[in-house]
């Protein structure tokens, strides 16, 4: 049976979060993408006005996830147990690569890629909201708590190794999680316990 074209979008967005999450916005050819759908690349812009649009609706994907976790995580907590149960969601999210990666590839991208700039600063903005308003926590709290989930994707791009004493520090979740951080184990603590 055929596909629709939005179930083909759907397609093209999977293909597509591999591709960019692995090679980024400019290292990924839209040939590739519609080889991996099995789509011819005309019918790709169809569905899809430019590359732009397919890497930001990718994007929007994996925010969209990031948030969903973190909503569904916290649902009825507030305060620290909040906090805690994104922690738990971020690292489960974090152990397909996929994610982690596709951040960064979108923090790239935004540096030279005004368009993309502005809607991942508006996602990034959403998911600060969402933690600060869920948890009802101080800026220190959930400033801590965002480094924490940008070194965990700075670990997961670089490929640490899972003995390296860097996902130790993150608390006892260890490679699945930022774990339980408190005040005596801020970022800037772990960043010098990876380097020291």
């Amino acid at each position: 049976m055929r596909k629709t074209a939005n179930e083909r979008r759907e397609d093209v967005v999977r293909a597509a979060l591999s591709g960019f999450s692995r090679y980024g916005l400019h290292g990924t050819s839209t040939d590739s993408i519609a080889r991996d759908v099995g789509i011819s690349q005309p019918y790709l812009f169809r569905l899809f006005p430019t590359k732009r649009d397919i890497f930001l609706t990718a994007g929007r994907v994996c925010f969209e996830r990031t948030y969903h976790a973190f909503a569904t995580a916290a649902r009825g907590k507030t305060g620290e147990d909040a906090l805690a149960a994104m922690r738990q969601a971020y690292g489960e999210l974090a152990a397909d690569r996929e994610l982690p990666l596709m951040q960064m590839q979108l923090y790239v991208a935004a540096s030279s890629d005004e368009a993309v700039r502005q809607q991942v600063s508006a996602w990034w903005k959403g998911l600060w909201t969402l933690v600060s308003q869920t948890t009802g926590l101080p800026p220190h709290s959930i400033t801590d708590f965002m480094a924490c989930g940008m070194l965990i994707n700075v670990m997961v791009a670089l490929g640490v190794s899972g003995d390296h004493q860097g996902w130790d520090v993150l608390g006892k979740h260890g490679r699945n999680a930022m774990g339980d951080l408190t005040e005596s184990s801020p970022p800037l603590k772990v960043v010098r316990a990876l380097f020291s």
